[in-house]
Order: C-alpha cells, then sequence, then structure tokens
C-alpha cells in the first residue's frame, strides 16, 4: 500500500513518463548487477577448481573456497552496485515538485560528479560498499552451494535432480543469510550516499560513520529496517537462483 501511495505520488509530481523512465534504469541496472554476479562467481568457481585439479585434488570446491568465489563476485558488482544504488537512494529521498533536485538517473550522476568534484561524488561510500558486497555475495553463495550440496549427499540425488521448490526455498534462505550478514554495512553506505555535500556533509568517512550511529543510536541503528528487508529479500532471492539454476540446467 505504501509502495502504491509512492508510486502515485511520484507520478503527480514527477510525471508518468519520467517515473517510467527511473524504473526502467533501476531495472536495467538490476539485471546488469545479477549478471556480474554470477559470472564472477563462476570465474573464481572454475580458477579453484583448476588450482584443485592441479595439485590432484577433488575439483569440488571447499566451503572456504565457495565463500572466497562469492566475495569475489560481491567485489566485482560493487563497481556497479555502489553508484547503482546511490543515484537511487539519491532519486527516492529528494524533495518532489517544485523543489526536486534531480530529473532522473542521468541528470542525478552529472550532479553528484559537480558537487563531489569528480567522478568520486557519484561513487561516494564505495569502501563500505565493498565490504559490504564481499561478505553478502560470499555469504549468499556459501549458504546455497551448501544447502544444495548437503541435499544431494543426505538424499543421494544428482544436483540436475533437486526439484524446483527445494532449489526456490534454499534460494531463500540465502537471501535471508545474505542480509543478516551484511545489513549493518548497508545501513552505513546509505547515511552515506543520503548525505550532503560540503558544509551539509555528516560523515567524512566509513569509520566516522559508524562512530556516529553507534553513539546516536546504539547497536539498534545497524538494524532497523532489517524485517521489510529480509521479507522482500525472501521470493527476490528464491526466485533467482531458480532461474539461474533452470537455465544452466538448460544450457547443458
Amino acid at each position: 500500500m505504501a509502495e502504491a501511495e509512492a508510486m502515485e505520488k511520484e507520478i503527480d509530481t514527477g510525471g508518468a513518463k519520467q517515473t517510467f523512465k527511473d524504473l526502467f534504469a533501476g531495472a536495467a541496472g538490476g539485471v546488469a548487477q545479477v549478471s556480474v554476479q554470477f559470472g564472477g562467481f563462476h570465474y573464481a568457481r572454475r580458477q579453484f577448481e583448476a588450482r584443485n585439479t592441479l595439485k590432484g585434488k577433488s575439483a569440488d570446491l571447499s566451503y572456504t573456497q565457495l565463500y572466497l568465489s562469492g566475495a569475489f563476485a560481491g567485489l566485482a558488482n560493487a563497481y556497479l552496485s555502489g553508484p547503482i544504488e546511490h543515484v537511487r537512494i539519491r532519486l527516492q529521498t529528494q524533495p518532489h515538485g517544485a523543489d526536486r533536485l534531480y530529473n532522473g538517473p542521468i541528470d542525478c550522476v552529472r550532479k553528484l560528479v559537480r558537487q563531489g568534484g569528480g567522478i568520486g561524488g557519484v561513487y561516494r561510500g564505495q569502501v563500505v560498499t565493498l565490504a559490504r558486497e564481499a561478505m553478502a555475495y560470499g555469504t549468499w553463495f556459501l549458504t546455497f552451494e551448501y544447502l544444495m550440496r548437503q541435499h544431494s549427499q543426505r538424499t543421494s540425488t544428482p544436483r540436475s535432480s533437486i526439484p524446483a521448490p527445494l532449489i526456490a526455498l534454499y534460494g531463500g534462505i540465502a537471501g535471508e543469510a545474505l542480509w543478516l550478514s551484511s545489513y549493518p554495512f548497508d545501513v552505513v553506505k546509505s547515511k552515506m550516499q543520503s548525505d550532503g555535500f560540503g558544509s551539509q556533509m555528516r560523515y567524512l568517512n566509513m569509520r566516522e560513520a559508524f562512530r556516529q550511529t553507534w553513539r546516536e543510536e546504539g547497536v539498534r541503528g545497524f538494524w532497523r529496517g532489517i524485517g521489510p528487508t529480509c521479507v522482500r529479500a525472501l521470493p527476490v532471492s528464491a526466485g533467482t537462483f531458480i532461474v539461474v539454476e533452470m537455465v544452466m540446467r538448460a544450457m547443458r
């Protein structure tokens, strides 16, 4: 209901054409990020498999290697997710109507570059974004692969025969693990990316953002909003993994 009201307000104040442009840009960015995440994970996975084989071991990755492969994917993804999420946050938190600051994503990028003194304005909060992405996607891929592997071993079922509902379940659990492992970093990232510029800037760096959040809000400040995030994450992550698994099966 709240999302529908927000959409109505956005259309009334910014126009339907601009609203759907923003939505399309966000969707395109999401597709690009998923491609980088899975591409990065499988690239790192192949490197570990080759290394294991060269050492005369099983090609199967250890759980540590699975985590590191996911972390590599997260680090690669950070260079997309950092600016994409920064622009989205600016667009979502700006005033409406005559006080509107940005006329869409492109205008937002131009102004962030100008206000931030170059490309660094777009990549504000990138250090904490790198930390979040490495932790999040290391956990995400590790959790999913662990659950799939354990199911195969427990039931003597090849991965290719695990039914779709269970893939969705394991993918959903992985989505919950992703956010539970990285949410405090996301909170700090969002604070930095919605912060002002120049004399209006509150957080000079990631450490200062963590320090101020702890001082002003305590431990709860790092988990504010975790409930709705986890509710949203379960179906999104479940859908992502089941689509990828089904596509990979079809390609074999």
